[in-house]
């Protein structure tokens, strides 16, 4: 089973659904490994394991399934000279633990999952690994009662403590070293029974100075008497340490020793971690162990696509003995890809040994092949067209197929020429349907229609249609090919059937009488009508709006501030008839668009009636020309203007 159908029949979307049962990380990884098995018996009895699993969860939800949660670590360590810690012995405890409760639980599940059941006679009596570990081990740490040795050494190491303890206490309560102390208090520096003493009388008490106050006004001293204590208890923690290696290196022994029977342990743990995630996933949604054949029989009854759940339309279909070849015809997200798909996935996950969504006295066959072709299968990296891609993956299904390979084809011969196209698709029907596959093709082709209607080995399906409300069932009807449904739609939408009968007359060349549709041509009518008087009233509301946005006015004169130069200037220009202003601003002449500027005080607030703007505009210059030019022609005399002021 290649990469490329377990990908395109979602089986890898299924994996991730079922991994989410299991507690192990080990299950997990087996899971998402899972591969189809291709011996008939071999499938029965996973089937069978799976429907036992699932009888157990109906009686107890609880099932005592370790996570190995450090169990890897723990393995990875053996037989390599290296000794297991004392937390690392807890782990090994809590999965012993769990391994004595899985035995005790499916003893008691014999007479309803004998399969299921029998695997804990595969594992070892570890009662005496056990014992030994819990006898030494307690709490994460080596237990006293571990060993004679260890137990003698703990008490002394108490018992010296305790001394020590009561050597410092003398030497507060003391009146001979009273007033050279700071506080009664005894503290700890480094591991260190420390009293604290005033600088100036360090000298005073006998002892070894381990650390000193911030202010430095005070020293932290351990006394004489009780040093030669701390290098006693010193040398015992030493031998605590090496009691503990000696312990730790014993128990690591008692497990390497058993190290092949826990490594079957583990096996069967993450079995059962696997098996009660496929049988939890079964009862999520609704499976059966579905009756398996190696005769190419393929009977569904009440058939879910597991990826849809409850909103999936149960799929009826039987393939294999009347007929080997099942071409689906039907109207655009009809349901002629999901039903393939179901059929392609379904086979996948039973021969996984998987439950799938069937109804009771359905069956599945086993192949060695499920080959398939859905979607565009365009190839951007070698680019190649949608055709060309297709046509590349149905050469590798023809060289691969077998009298026991499951072809699936959806819209076969699409992507060019109509009439060559079908000419290719059925070529292809013809060659996998004589190398003995079972195929499911979908088509929009009346002519393949026509060819399985012929043609022995082959049959017609399609998808159910509801004429009235235009809109597919997604059931499939075997024995009949699809009807026209574009044609169907264009009636119910209210075309006129004079057309309708043109194009049947052209697909088909044959002449059919299509009757209208009142109803539907009223709806269509009125929907135009409808449209048209929603479009007239925009227009209208965008004229309106045009007048309403008249432009503002600016007079010659006028003062105004320009916001994103933060400077004002003179109307030098009104604004023009696409709203743009001539404004002088510091003697310079600027052309803004009438958004950008904002009327500050009005011309008329600012001069008096009638006044000479060329007083402000001009230059002196330009106005000296200006009057020796209105009393008389002065050769060579002229004005020069801005762009702006043209």
């Amino acid at each position: 089973m290649n990469q490329h159908t377990i990908e395109t029949l979602e089986f890898t979307k299924v994996q991730k659904e079922i991994m989410k049962y299991s507690l192990s990380q080990e299950g997990k990884q087996k899971l998402k490994a899972m591969k189809p098995i291709y011996q008939l018996n071999a499938i029965q009895s996973a089937l069978a394991e799976t429907t036992e699993a699932k009888t157990i969860l109906k009686r107890n939800t609880s099932v005592p399934v370790h996570s190995l949660n450090g169990m890897e670590q723990l393995m990875g360590r053996l037989n390599k000279g290296m000794i297991l810690r004392p937390d690392q012995f807890n782990k090994c405890i809590e999965f012993l633990d769990s391994v004595k409760k899985m035995k005790q639980f499916m003893k008691d599940k014999e007479s309803i999952a004998p399969r299921v059941s029998s695997y804990i006679y595969s594992t070892s009596d570890f009662s005496h690994l056990h014992e030994e570990i819990n006898r030494c081990i307690r709490n994460g740490k080596v237990d006293d009662r571990a060993s004679k040795a260890m137990s003698k050494i703990r008490k002394n190491i108490l018992i010296l403590e305790a001394e020590m303890k009561e050597r410092i206490e003398k030497v507060l309560k003391s009146k001979k070293y009273a007033k050279f102390i700071q506080e009664k208090i005894v503290s700890m520096r480094d591991g260190h029974y420390v009293i604290p003493v005033r600088k100036e009388y360090r000298k005073n008490i006998n002892g070894v100075v381990y650390d000193t106050s911030a202010s430095g006004s005070t020293v932290f001293i351990e006394p004489e008497d009780v040093s030669r204590c701390h290098q006693e208890l010193q040398l015992l923690k030493i031998d605590e340490q090496l009691e503990e290696e000696k312990i730790c290196s014993m128990l690591t022994n008692l497990i390497e020793e058993s190290e092949p029977e826990l490594n079957i342990a583990i096996e069967m743990m993450i079995h059962y971690d696997v098996l009660f995630a496929k049988a939890k996933y079964s009862q999520e949604i609704n499976g059966l162990a579905v009756s398996m054949n190696d005769v190419q029989i393929i009977n569904l009854k009440n058939a879910r696509h597991p990826l849809l759940g409850a909103d999936a339309v149960p799929l009826n279909v039987k393939i294999g003995e009347s007929y080997d070849a099942l071409v689906i015809t039907g109207p655009n997200t009809g349901g002629k890809t999901v039903t393939i798909k179901t059929v392609g996935l379904l086979t996948i996950m039973a021969q996984c040994g998987l439950h799938v969504p069937v109804g009771e006295e359905s069956e599945l066959s086993i192949f060695d092949h499920i080959l398939v072709d859905i979607g565009d299968g365009q190839n951007i990296e070698q680019s190649l067209s949608t055709f060309s891609s297709r046509i590349k993956n149905i050469i590798d299904i023809l060289s691969k197929t077998t009298d026991k390979t499951l072809v699936l084809i959806d819209e076969l011969g699409s992507g060019t020429d109509p009439g060559e196209g079908m000419g290719l698709a059925v070529a292809i029907l013809e060659e996998l349907y004589e190398k003995g596959a079972l195929i499911f093709a979908t088509t929009h082709y009346s002519e393949i229609k026509k060819f399985a209607s012929k043609h022995k080995g082959f049959e017609n399906a399609s998808m159910e249609f509801d004429r009235k409300t235009l809109h597919p069932k997604y059931k499939l009807l075997i024995g009949k090919g699809g009807d026209s449904q574009a044609f169907h739609i264009a009636i119910g939408l209210g075309m006129h059937p004079k057309l309708i009968e043109k194009a049947h007359l052209i697909t088909y060349k044959e002449k059919k009488f299509y009757e209208s549709n009142a109803s539907g041509t009223r709806e269509w009518r009125n929907q135009e009508k409808q449209l048209a008087s929603k479009k007239r009233f925009k227009k209208i509301k965008k004229e309106q709006k045009s007048k309403s946005e008249e432009l503002p006015k600016f007079h010659i004169g006028d003062n105004v501030f320009i916001p994103y130069l933060k400077q004002y200037g003179i109307v030098y220009k009104p604004v023009n008839e696409v709203g743009d202003v001539v404004v002088m601003i510091k003697g310079e002449k600027k052309v803004l668009n009438h958004k950008r500027i904002k009327l500050h005080i009005k011309a008329e607030e600012l001069y008096p009636e009638n006044y000479d703007f060329d007083i402000i505009f001009e230059t002196k210059e330009n106005r000296k020309k200006r009057n020796q030019l209105t009393r008389k022609h002065v050769e060579g005399l002229s004005i020069e203007y801005d762009r702006d002021e043209v």
